[in-house]
């Protein structure tokens, strides 16, 4: 195994480029996450248990695909790399998928409503994995030089919180104006113009980036090796806990979040004064990476800092509202997305690292079929917090657009706050025993040159 770039440096419009190219994931997934089960239940009209239900049910399906296709990343031969055709080929078709989704048919019956949500969602869930999954694994085939991952991943990083805070400003509003006539047409229109997004930034990846990482033909290898190889990898098990972890956090909430703003506040417009309040915040901490990581040297203890203030954050949150006072509720959400947004950059920045141990610790590199099992924790993670949310609401008695009793409120309430908080002090814990610094990492890359094994 080589980088073909010799000193590994990445040029600066490869850094761009995959920074779009997350950009146009969360066009694409934070729209689905925020917006897609408010939608279900509140526009297409389905009930909060068959909602929580395909929650629950996807997550099996994910369990199928994700490793399947991280395992044909892997195996894919092409001109292009392995990795950068499927971002081509497979963004398009997710494009599809996505505005699919969210048209709705209201007047169908209950079994063709949940039978289309079903099979919509199942497959929307699958292209985006023929995406994200070579796209997340792309950055290890740039270059193997630390320091240009991290720079890599704070690129990444920091277009997806500009992202992220465009769509949370947006979306609401352009519903609002395109959907005048209908909630359902509004959603539609903003599903082909985020759809379109999706497709492109994808495609700008796939042209301005490079696979420098030559990594040697190997023997067909069976999934049994390889899981025994996975879990000999500590790091890695340690950010595979930590997605999990994250992936209910994060998801669980931003199911939550507009539920909270509607029902808990009483409006949803104050989700887009939220949004604009910690889009800044949100860039400033992902930047904020780079230096912490070059004081501890270590990706994972500085994963741990960004969880834990995260955490301490949000559950301050709890005692404040918009309504009583406005100026530190916002203010304490600016706060909490700065430090979520440092820690969502060394998250992703710690996975590629583990694939080197992992070669170094077994002899065998899968680097696609290690970031498919770190998709699926986090989409597992994804699926307990939604789909726990959802089960809650519909057993207390969630009524759509109607007013929620208190028990409804307090769910919302604490959803959005204690809970969350409490899963981010729960990751914090986990992460500080990630013990892969900048040196031993080095050292270990060293030793793969070398033909060394540990």
């Amino acid at each position: 195994m080589e980088n073909k770039s010799g000193n590994g440096k990445v040029p600066l419009i490869s850094k761009i480029a995959y920074g779009f190219g997350d950009v146009g994931c969360n066009f694409s997934w934070m729209f689905v996450s925020n917006f897609l089960m408010i939608f279900y239940t509140d526009v297409f009209g389905i009930s909060m248990t068959v909602v929580s239900a395909l929650m629950l049910f996807s997550r099996f399906w994910d369990a199928i695909n994700d490793p399947i296709v991280g395992g044909l990343t892997d195996k894919t031969k092409s001109r292009w790399g392995r990795y950068r055709p499927w971002l081509l080929v497979a963004a398009p078709i997710t494009a599809v998928l996505l505005v699919l989704s969210f048209w709705a048919h209201p007047d169908w019956s209950d079994t063709s409503k949940t039978v289309y949500m079903i099979i919509t969602y199942c497959l929307l869930v699958l292209g985006y994995t023929c995406v994200n999954i070579p796209y997340g694994t792309l950055c290890g085939a740039m270059t193997q030089d630390i320091d240009e991952r991290a720079k890599i991943n704070t690129s990444r990083s920091v277009a997806a919180m500009i992202a992220i805070g465009i769509i949370n400003i947006i979306t609401v509003p352009l519903i609002s104006r395109l959907g005048k006539t209908s909630p359902q047409r509004g959603y539609l229109i903003v599903a082909i113009i985020y759809g379109c997004i999706f497709a492109a930034c994808h495609i700008f990846c796939f042209a301005k980036t490079k696979e420098q990482v030559e990594i040697p033909e190997k023997e067909k290898i069976s999934i049994k090796v390889q899981l025994k190889t996975v879990m000999q990898n500590r790091p890695y098990i340690l950010a595979l806990a930590g997605q999990v972890l994250f992936g209910i956090t994060l998801y669980g909430r931003n199911a939550d979040i507009l539920y909270y703003f509607t029902y808990v506040e009483g409006n949803a417009s104050y989700y887009t004064t939220y949004s604009m309040c910690i889009i800044i915040p949100s860039i400033i901490g992902a930047a904020c990476f780079q230096p912490v990581f070059r004081k501890l040297n270590n990706k994972g203890r500085t994963a741990s800092i960004f969880a834990c203030l995260t955490g301490i954050s949000m559950i301050s949150m709890f005692f404040f509202s918009v309504k009583d006072a406005p100026v530190i509720f916002y203010a304490l959400s600016g706060i909490t997305q700065f430090f979520f947004s440092g820690f969502n950059t060394a998250i992703y920045a710690i996975i590629p690292d583990c694939v080197e141990y992992g070669e170094w610790k077994t002899g065998l590199r899968n680097d696609g079929f290690q970031y498919a099992f770190i998709s699926l924790g986090n989409k597992i993670g994804m699926a307990v917090g939604t789909a726990l949310l959802a089960s809650l609401l519909g057993k207390f008695g969630y009524v759509a657009n109607q007013v929620q009793n208190e028990q409804i409120i307090n769910i919302m309430k604490y959803a959005f706050t204690i809970v969350p908080g409490m899963l981010w002090l729960c990751t914090a814990i986990v992460l500080f025993f990630y013990r892969l610094n900048k040196k031993r990492y080095n050292e270990i890359v060293e030793d793969l040159k070398h033909g060394k094994k540990g």
